[in-house]
């Protein structure tokens, strides 16, 4: 059960769905950064740019956004469901290009508190075919997931404990995406 009084059923609206609903005025905004970080135009595939944000909420130990985001990148990536739990498992031997896993280790770097990106992290990343757009997007990505993770950690938001009930909206957020119809705000 939440901290506070989300007005629906936690059960059907797990993790941050019930916060979104909750506040739509600032789930909104919120989802707007998360289409344009995760499936808006770039060289890193939305299913990278999801396994970056798996992996971060895994660091984080946020048990729902880590098995969402891992499920959403899993569907996304040729390597599928083995892949990322090899990545969440162990970044350094995970089967992973030398970008994408420089990428992840700024990405972790970021997480534990951003001026742990080191010249040194950014020129290895950049060695390995990083580009500067990648660079910032993944600092943005691992930014933005740090925070989302502590807000539905931070108001003790369900986190369902079967793996399946994570793949219901796979199918949902790679068809449609993170933007959300609009629902009228929630009166107190």
């Amino acid at each position: 059960m939440a901290h506070i009084d989300l007005g629906v059923d936690e059960t059907a609206f797990p993790g941050i769905q019930g916060l979104l609903r909750y506040r739509p005025e600032t789930a909104q905004p919120l989802m707007m950064l998360a289409e344009v970080l995760l499936r808006g135009p770039s060289t890193l595939s939305p299913g990278e740019r999801e396994l970056i944000a798996a992996y971060v909420s895994e660091l984080n130990e946020c048990d729902y956004c880590a098995a969402s985001h891992a499920a959403f990148a899993a569907a996304q990536l040729p390597q599928g469901v083995r892949l990322v739990d090899e990545v969440r498992a162990d970044l350094e031997t995970a089967p992973i290009t030398a970008k994408l896993r420089s990428l992840l280790r700024i990405a972790a770097a970021v997480r534990e508190d951003g001026r742990n990106v080191t010249a040194w992290l950014v020129a290895d990343a950049r060695a390995e075919g990083a580009t500067d757009r990648e660079v910032h997007d993944t600092v943005l990505i691992a930014a933005a997931f740090s925070m989302f993770n502590r807000y539905v950690d931070g108001l003790a938001t369900l986190k369902p404990e079967s793996p399946e009930a994570y793949l219901h909206g796979v199918n949902r957020i790679v068809r449609d995406g993170y933007l959300m119809p609009e629902t009228p705000a929630r009166g107190d």
